[in-house]
């Protein structure tokens, strides 16, 4: 496959500047995270909101092992087994040990978690979800979060700035993150308003890249940005092949973009998948059967719908009960009826659609990237945690651990005098590039979902790259859309050449071509920008960043 070449963004005049010690860029459980710890320790911190992050909309809960006949070796057992033989173990067993303590402090700060009813899900061993209003466990610790954040805002340690974007990294000569150019878009639209904001630590916890796919679970905010921005500055990104499908995403005719996901808990709770004619989908096809580890759910489940042509299949919850999906999955349930469905009484269509990253910037859980002065925590981070596929929930735990790693490390770094703003002459701005056309968003979108979905092969990977590569260039000026365009379209080239790459079948990496893994793919692919093209690496040991 010849890679089509990375594409800059289009031009942008600088006509502001500013400047923190520490800018974040996303609010969610990384975000907020790095910026609460940073400050605290009395770095100037600057975090940047685009929109509504997806740790708001997460049903499912926080995994740790707190529950009775639970372990941290069961709970990182079954994040291993999940992982397909590429998690990092060291990074497995930080993230394990820290959960407990993580909700521990949650509940501290006044969070209303559930620690006596934990919920099961896919992969695991045992109940180990810790929920927080049945299915809306997400917008709680958001909540909890946000609260502290206001707090940090109003004794001035915070500051916090509202629908911007971070376009580029600013570099110095020695490849330093010395600055981020924002954009802001004039309330008509047009052309952004572009700010230069001088930093000496660039932490990105932007997500993943969901609307990269025709249909997602990820709110509309979540376009790639950070991803973006790190390889567009020339930083290490590794295992973004692995992409996870959720198995059970509410199936609408014509739906496209974000689209309600039925928890995987309603499956811990009885629902099973069923096809057109009643027949379990998942009997036989793992030990688990319908709480089997998502990519195997997804993967069983695509299979049956080609076999049989048709879009959904069905998740049966009336076993479940009306009381218990009012009371323990209102989300759900309302999202159900909205579309004129009662999960009580009717099967639920659904199907599997876009819903995590695992793999991302490459980085340690401190954020530590290849790129002095630039951190990625979160989804948009690939530390090894999640391996070729990630275990339910476990996500927004590691998120808050990689969060405040990274912006503890920072705090003290300031507090010591070791980390200022830099200051000095202008420096070197990115030069623009041809960006990529917004009305190309939806077909690109849609190739993503049929070629670089559930179920791949060589050569729809390679269709998939001369698409991109044929793509028409985006307008002269960057406007929000192109930008997210630009973005979209740099994600898609990146999962593209590593799915096109690894010729096996491991976790939620699956080829037709190659059905079956590989020992000698236990390896992690790594891609790097060098001038207009990707440099694609393979890891010679596992274990490593």
């Amino acid at each position: 496959m010849t890679a089509p070449l990375v594409r800059d963004l289009p031009a942008f005049p600088v006509t502001g500047e500013d400047a923190a010690t520490v800018v974040v860029v996303g609010a969610g459980a990384a975000g907020a995270s790095a910026a609460l710890e940073a400050a605290a320790a009395g770095a100037d911190v600057l975090v940047l909101r685009k929109g509504d992050g997806s740790t708001r909309w997460a049903q499912g809960g926080l995994a740790a092992a707190v529950g009775r006949g639970d372990s941290l070796a069961e709970h990182a057992a079954d994040t291993t087994v999940a992982g397909a033989g590429l998690c990092d173990d060291a990074a497995v067993a930080a993230v394990v040990g820290a959960a407990p303590a993580e909700v521990r402090r949650l509940v501290a700060l006044g969070g209303r978690f559930d620690t006596a009813h934990l919920g099961m899900e896919g992969g695991h061993s045992h109940h180990r979800i810790v929920h927080a209003g049945g299915d809306a466990s997400g917008a709680e610790v958001q909540r909890v979060l946000d609260a502290d954040l206001a707090a940090a805002c109003a004794t001035g340690r915070v500051r916090v700035r509202d629908g911007g974007v971070a376009l580029d990294a600013v570099l110095d000569g020695a490849g330093r993150v010395t600055g981020v150019l924002v954009g802001e878009a004039p309330a008509g639209g047009g052309p952004l308003t572009v700010t230069l904001v001088r930093t000496a630590a660039l932490v990105l916890a932007t997500g993943g890249f969901g609307h990269a796919y025709a249909t997602t679970t990820n709110p509309e905010a979540i376009t790639g940005d950070g991803l973006a921005l790190a390889a567009r500055a020339g930083a290490e990104v590794a295992d973004v092949e692995f992409v996870q499908f959720h198995p059970t995403v509410l199936w609408v005719a014509g739906g496209r973009g974000r689209r309600p996901l039925v928890t995987e808990a309603l499956r811990g709770a009885g629902a099973v998948l069923v096809d057109d004619d009643g027949r379990r989908v998942m009997a036989g096809a793992h030990p688990r059967g319908d709480l089997a580890p998502r990519d195997v759910v997804s993967a069983t489940m695509a299979r049956r719908m080609a076999t049989l042509g048709v879009p959904h299949l069905w998740l049966d919850a009336r076993r479940v009960g009306r009381e218990r999906l009012e009371v323990g999955f209102p989300t759900m349930t309302a999202a159900c009826r909205a579309q004129g469905i009662d999960p009580a009484e009717q099967p639920i269509p659904v199907a599997p659609g876009h819903h995590y990253a695992c793999g991302g910037v490459r980085a340690d859980l401190d954020g530590t990237t290849s790129v002095p002065g630039l951190l990625a925590v979160g989804e948009v981070a690939a530390t090894g945690l999640h391996g070729a596929n990630r275990l339910a929930s476990n996500s927004i735990t590691e998120s808050l651990v990689a969060g405040r790693r990274a912006g503890g490390r920072l705090g003290r770094l300031a507090a010591a005098g070791d980390l200022r703003r830099p200051a000095g002459p202008d420096p070197d701005l990115p030069a623009p590039g041809t960006g990529a056309a917004p009305a190309a968003r939806d077909a690109r979108a849609d190739a993503m979902a049929h070629h670089a979905g559930v179920l791949r092969h060589g050569e729809g990977l390679e269709h998939l790259a001369a698409l991109l590569a044929a793509e028409p260039p985006g307008p002269a000026a960057a406007c929000a859309a192109a930008v997210e365009s630009a973005n979209l379209h740099l994600v898609s080239l990146l999962v593209a050449t590593a799915a096109w790459a690894r010729t096996e079948s491991r976790g939620s990496h699956r080829r037709g071509d190659f059905p079956d893994p590989d020992p000698a793919w236990e390896r992690r692919i790594v891609l790097c920008r060098r001038g207009a093209t990707l440099e694609v690496a393979v890891g010679a040991t596992l274990g490593g960043r």
